[in-house]
Order: structure tokens, then sequence, then C-alpha cells
């Protein structure tokens, strides 16, 4: 599977159907990613120190279920070949498991449903679900969100 979108060819709504599937490249994470990402958005102290973190509820560091969204959205950007991108409107996210250093990501998304929009022909939206597993395959976090996605421009030849 390529690890970027700029090696595949775009997808418009039209080209897309229920069921379909993406998968995408990896990302390593560390101590210090976790750590430096906690600092800056979620300083807790079971994200910033490993011997204190041992006393929380995750037993030893964690990364912020934040930062694996960020890291998720990230690979679903690399590997979901959208020509006017990942465009949101909104998220369902859970975190079964806390992500942890030596965790190697990536992520599974399926297109559950696909909509046309009725007052804009231009465009639809689609539901997709994505699985954030970590090398053991543990899932890490589940995101269901509804994407915006464009149809083939018109006078464009499928």
């Amino acid at each position: 599977m390529p690890d970027s979108t700029q090696d595949i060819a775009p997808l418009y709504m039209d080209d897309l159907f229920v069921g379909q599937r993406f998968k995408s490249g990896t990302h390593s994470l560390d101590a210090a990613q976790i750590m430096v990402f906690a600092r800056q958005f979620d300083p807790q102290y079971f994200h910033l120190d490993d011997a204190q973190a041992k006393t929380s509820l995750f037993g030893g560091l964690a990364a912020s279920g934040w930062h694996t969204a960020a890291l998720t959205m990230r690979m679903i950007v690399d590997s979901t070949p959208f020509p006017a991108g990942v465009i949101g409107t909104n998220a369902n996210v859970k975190w079964p498991m806390p992500t942890r250093p030596g965790d190697v990501l990536h992520v599974e998304s399926e297109i559950m449903s696909i909509t046309p929009s009725q007052s804009r022909p231009d465009r639809g939206r689609l539901v997709m679900k994505s699985l954030t597993l970590n090398d053991r395959g543990d899932v890490v976090q589940e995101l269901e969100a509804t994407i915006l996605v464009s149809r083939k421009p018109q006078g464009e030849v499928a």
C-alpha cells in the first residue's frame, strides 16, 4: 500500500462504494513523541513521566488519546485519495486501550455509507469507520466519521 496519496489516483464520490477499504502506512511511536505532544496539548502526568505513570490507571506511559487521533488523521489523509481532502463534519471516537511507546500504528478504514447531497450536486458525504491498530493487532482507536466528498467535475469521463 502506498504511504502517500500522491501515488494514488484521486477518488471522487462516483468512484467509491460501500465496503471499500483503505489501509495506511505505519507510524512508529516512541516515548519522546508522546511526551512532546503531551507537553503542548495534554500535560497530564501519565503522558509525561513513565515513573509517575506507573501509579496511574494506565500502569505506565500512555499517549494522549488526542495524540492517537492526530496520528490517525495523518494516516487517513495519506491513505485516502479524496481530491478535496478529508473534510469531516462529525465524528465519534473511542479509545478502547492506550497507545504505548514502541507501538507501530496503522489505520484500516472502510466506507459504511455514501449519500449524494440533495442541495449541492457537486458533493456528497460518506460515513467511514477507521480502526487504528498497533503492531500486535490491538485496536487503540475506533473512529466513525462523516466526510464530505467531491463528485467528478462535469464533463470528466469516468
